[in-house]
């Protein structure tokens, strides 16, 4: 405090940043004016302490900032660099919630008011906001600030310029008139004297030529001479771009370069060329030749596990996608498995080899590569070699002979597994009997899931009835979270209420569904309402840190929604009673409140329970918002003694709303084999419908959010996309209430100008399912 009013410009500095990181709430209202007035202060070092310091106080004192913002907006105006470039951080940060008082800075400012140019790239930033969340005007097709933008990239400062171009570039639904002054500026940079700027105009360039790649053709000859440069992050990335903008003509050529090049680089290097030739490669399938040689040369060179993985992935996927590079693709991989030395590399193309040999034009010759794995390799590898080696016999009747004899040399093995499948396969291949019934189980597509028949199989004592298959479930159960603690001794003295309380947590060990089944079976009025079908995650009602912690979860059953509210004092100066939680239902015409129960009790820190039940519509999606008011007596006690102080007086605090939404009505309910549990379904209850979404960033957001809508689950790991997708189909299963199955294709699809196109196909064992899901999509 003494050094705040020091004649010394920098212990005052100092002294601010100290006593805002050490202060509560109450000192820093005494201590306000002495910062509002260092804010505007004549020395450069004394306002910037105060700026940031401010900064950081937002995050926990946020109404005592505000106050601040004319001292604030005037140090906007600051000559010093420092200052204006704090002061409009600042400034921002107050007012980032208010579109309207964002759009009103940006608009005051890019008159030409700030000279700092770390103040400037700032403002760029926000005019790139403000510029994404103002649509663009239909009727001439002016982007607002876009002059602003163009102007910058004419700076004298290479960091304003640099920041003006990524900015026009990240555009949403940039044109080509649009992009090309920021290309102009990048290509420019690309033969700068200094590493930073030719790294940071070739990684702007790289993210360009994904989705405007015609765009970025203009710099390649510049690109090219980047190839030999002496920083390999920066040839790196000239050297992938270069790959995503090159035309069929140029791919010999830019082989022969990279063939050089790719010796002196690291292989997290080498990892993202190789992605960038498979996408080459997908684009120009008819190049296919030169580029399976390359990627079949360097993946017998040395290298580590990550790279080799990232070499053997793009070849699986060029044999997948380009079927006239199959066979050569299978050839390389064949020659690449006699040296390697990663296991998990030699099972996935031993995998690949029983699945794809067989049907290429002379599978008899991939017989020896893979036997040779069965002589040479460890007990894992050779495991994986026989069961290749069964698939040929079973698929090509002219080698199950050759396959047999090779497979009963394996009897001799010293390891389990290679014994036991041999045997296996051997007796499944010699009798045609026995291979009519196992060829599915043992080499087509499982139709129950592996957990349950592993389930099945330790439950099933031998004895004369054999074990049969068509007893094991179907039903994929969803994993449930629990806790990974067990609880300690204190907790477990606690009724079973009280653990479910806290926070919704649940007991360790214990699944959701039965453990909120048996706690709403324990009140009385709730045994008519029959089985529970689906109880949400918790969902918070108060701001962390208030005086009472609400969260409610929400129960629903077939004609009924129970609301649970987990209730905790967290004042230890007093005793809550009859703590009741009223609900205002006006928007939701759909429900009738039926019950509700109070906590008769709610003493500091020990959490209860209030509930209210509706009754709605039986097997309808019905939906509504919900006002909620936490009312309670409120008495005064002794914190040492908990004894009461007084009668206390009649209290309530305002809850958030709850809402009961579409996807409450659907459990996750995953299948093993999609395409058996689709075609099981009749088609007459398939619905089919085509959606525009909009402008998106990307696909991977856009399909998290519709999963999220339907509240289904993804199955056979169709919910990974790939960063820079620009299509992608996914499978997704789910129950509606009433015990209804329901299945979903989702395709989706992003343009160059990031428009989104989404179709919707819906199997489910009700047609009427079918339309809701549809209904869901259309009124989200």
């Amino acid at each position: 405090m003494k050094d705040m009013n020091s004649k010394t410009d920098l212990y005052r500095a100092n002294s601010i940043r100290v006593l805002c990181r050490i202060t509560d709430g109450g000192l820093l209202g005494q201590i306000e004016r002495y910062l509002k007035q260092a804010v505007v202060d004549k020395n450069p070092v004394v306002s910037s302490a105060a700026l940031v310091s401010g900064i950081h106080l937002l995050q926990t004192n946020p109404d005592i900032v505000k106050r601040w913002s004319n001292e604030v907006q005037e140090a906007v105006q600051s000559k010093a660099s420092l200052v204006q470039f704090h002061a409009l951080a600042l400034l921002h940060q107050i007012r980032q919630n208010d579109r309207l008082a964002v759009s009103k800075l940006v608009t005051s400012l890019t008159r030409g008011s700030v000279r700092s140019p770390l103040a400037q790239c700032l403002l760029i930033r926000y005019t790139s906001q403000v510029i994404k969340e103002s649509a663009t005007n239909t009727q001439t097709g002016d982007r607002p600030f876009y002059d602003y933008l163009e102007g910058c990239l004419r700076h004298k400062t290479d960091m304003v310029t640099l920041e003006a171009a990524r900015a026009v570039t990240e555009l949403s639904g940039v044109t080509s008139r649009e992009l090309t002054p920021a290309i102009t500026v990048l290509q420019l940079f690309l033969s700068s004297s200094k590493p930073v700027l030719r790294f940071a105009a070739v990684r702007t360039l790289n993210k360009v030529a994904m989705t405007h790649p015609l765009a970025v053709t203009n710099c390649n000859i510049d690109m090219e001479s980047l190839i030999s440069d002496q920083n390999r992050s920066i040839a790196t990335l000239a050297i992938t771009t270069l790959l995503k903008t090159g035309n069929e003509s140029s791919v010999d050529r830019l082989m022969k370069q990279i063939t050089n090049f790719m010796s002196d680089i690291a292989d997290e290097f080498k990892i993202v060329v190789v992605e960038a030739i498979r996408s080459l490669c997908l684009k120009f399938p008819q190049k296919y030749r030169t580029l399976m040689n390359f990627l079949s040369s360097i993946l017998r060179e040395e290298g580590g596990f990550d790279y080799k993985k990232a070499i053997v992935d793009s070849i699986l996927i060029l044999i997948k996608e380009i079927p006239d590079a199959k066979e050569s693709g299978l050839v390389h991989l064949c020659e690449f498995i006699e040296d390697c030395e990663f296991t998990y590399l030699s099972t996935q193309i031993l995998h690949l080899l029983g699945l794809e040999g067989p049907k290429t034009s002379d599978p008899s010759k991939y017989i020896r590569y893979i036997y040779n794995r069965v002589i040479l390799e460890n007990a894992t590898v050779r495991a994986s070699a026989v069961t290749a080696l069964a698939k040929f016999g079973l698929t090509i009747d002219a080698l199950r002979p050759r396959v047999l004899v090779l497979l009963r040399r394996c009897f001799y093995d010293n390891d389990d597994e290679v014994r036991d499948r041999a045997t296996l396969y051997v007796e499944t291949l010699a009798e045609d009997d026995i291979l009519k019934q196992l060829k599915n189980s043992l080499f087509g597509d499982l139709d129950v899931p592996l957990a349950n028949l592993e389930a099945s199989l330790q439950s099933y004592n031998a004895s004369e009835i054999p074990f049969d298959l068509s007893t094991v479930s179907r039903e994929l159960k969803p994993e449930q979270s629990v806790e990974k603690k067990a609880p300690t001794s204190k907790k477990a003295g606690k009724d079973f209420g009280t653990m479910v309380a806290t926070n919704g947590a649940l007991p360790s060990g214990t699944s959701a569904p039965d453990t909120y089944e048996k706690l709403l079976s324990s009140i009385p009025e709730f045994l008519g309402f029959g089985k529970l079908f689906k109880s949400s995650a918790p969902v918070e009602l108060t701001e962390a840190e208030t005086e009472y912690s609400v969260n409610a979860i929400k129960h629903v059953y077939l004609r009924h929604v129970i609301f649970q509210f987990n209730c905790t004092n967290t004042i230890a100066e007093q005793l809550l009673e009859k703590v009741s939680v009223v609900i205002d239902s006006s928007d939701a015409e759909d429900f009738e409140e039926v019950f509700s129960k109070h906590v008769e009790s709610l003493p500091y820190n020990v959490p209860g329970q209030a509930f209210v039940a509706f009754r709605k519509p039986e097997g309808v999606c019905s939906v509504g918002k919900f006002s909620n008011t936490l009312k309670f007596h409120v008495n005064e006690v002794d914190p040492t003694t908990g004894e009461k102080e007084d009668e206390g007086y009649e209290d309530e605090y305002q809850l958030e709303d709850l809402e009961v939404t579409a996807p409450d009505y659907i459990v996750k309910v995953g299948v093993s084999n999609f395409k058996n549990a689709w075609e099981a379904l009749d088609p007459e209850f398939e619905r089919v419908n085509e959606y525009g979404l909009g402008v998106r960033e990307n696909l991977q957001d856009t399909f998290q959010a519709v999963v999220t809508i339907l509240g289904m689950q993804p199955c056979e790991g169709t919910d990974v996309l790939a960063s820079n997708a620009r299509s992608h189909t996914s499978l997704l299963a789910g129950e509606f209430i009433g015990d209804i199955q329901v299945l979903v294709r989702l395709s989706l699809g992003i343009d160059a100008q990031k428009q989104v196109a989404m179709k919707l196909a819906v199997r489910a064992e009700d047609q009427s399912v079918s339309d809701a899901i549809h209904e869901i999509i259309a009124n989200a």
